[in-house]
């Protein structure tokens, strides 16, 4: 019965964990090239009017043109990211109340983290688009608003851990929470749709208004950013598997 509950556990050590560095290595490659094709390839947006009209570059220019709007190209790949990796902190929560295992625990622990990460790094650059472009540090826009409490969310998602000491039922509360967490991504997602501001831009619609060549740096960007938070995820869940082998070898030599 051991063995056949050992065999039915989530591999670790095998392919995936052996592509793992390296697609954390082609993540920050495609990042960095997208990062560089924004400032070569993509154009700067137009912004308010200028009072006189200027010709630069052979063109005549008659608004503002918006360096800020580079942010964009970082912004919304790091958002992305930390969506996709909520959905996997909701799924392996579900498996865990079905099974009660606990590597299916470890595992949303972890996929939280990564999202913790990529949720303070669009935050971040989500400031500076605010301030350059809007004018303000913050507003209660939908969209902001409901990714700031997604946040808090997060931060609340520790925070429960570390307050319970039971381990079982500190799995089954952080679960539990992970699934309502992930609840707010779609609102997060949608909610630009639902209540149109003005203020944030929607995306994926059917007329993106990106042209080519702002749309490569996008796309390359989200590829990256994807490839570098599964590489961490893989990274990370493989170090924590060696830590708790290697407590209870520990612990076996310590009886």
């Amino acid at each position: 019965m051991a063995n056949e509950e050992k065999a039915k556990e989530p591999a670790i050590g095998g392919i995936i964990d052996r592509v793992a560095p390296w697609a954390l290595a082609l993540g920050a490659l495609l990042a960095t090239l997208g990062f560089v094709l924004n400032f070569t390839i993509a154009p700067l947006v137009n912004g308010a009017a200028v009072n006189e009209p200027a010709l630069i570059g052979g063109a005549m220019v008659q608004n503002k043109l918006l360096l800020s709007q580079k942010i964009f190209y970082w912004h919304m790949p790091v958002a992305i990211a930390s969506f996709a990796a909520l959905v996997f902190t909701a799924y392996y929560g579900i498996r865990f109340l079905m099974t009660k295992r606990a590597c299916y625990d470890t595992r949303a622990r972890i996929a939280t983290e990564i999202a913790l990460v990529f949720v303070l790094c669009t935050m971040v650059s989500g400031e500076m688009w605010e301030r350059f472009e809007w004018g303000v540090w913050w507003t209660w826009e939908p969209r902001l608003t409901t990714y700031f409490i997604l946040m808090l969310m997060i931060f609340g998602y520790f925070i429960l851990r570390n307050a319970v000491e039971d381990t079982e039922r500190r799995a089954v509360y952080a679960s539990v929470f992970g699934i309502l967490i992930f609840i707010d991504v779609p609102i997060c997602f949608l909610v630009t749709r639902l209540i149109p501001s003005g203020v944030h831009p929607v995306i994926f619609r059917t007329d993106s208004g990106l042209s080519p060549e702002m749309l490569l740096p996008l796309m390359l960007g989200m590829a990256g950013f994807a490839l570098i938070a599964f590489g961490l995820y893989r990274l990370r869940l493989r170090a924590q598997v060696m830590e708790e082998k290697l407590a209870r070898i520990q612990d076996k030599l310590e009886d």
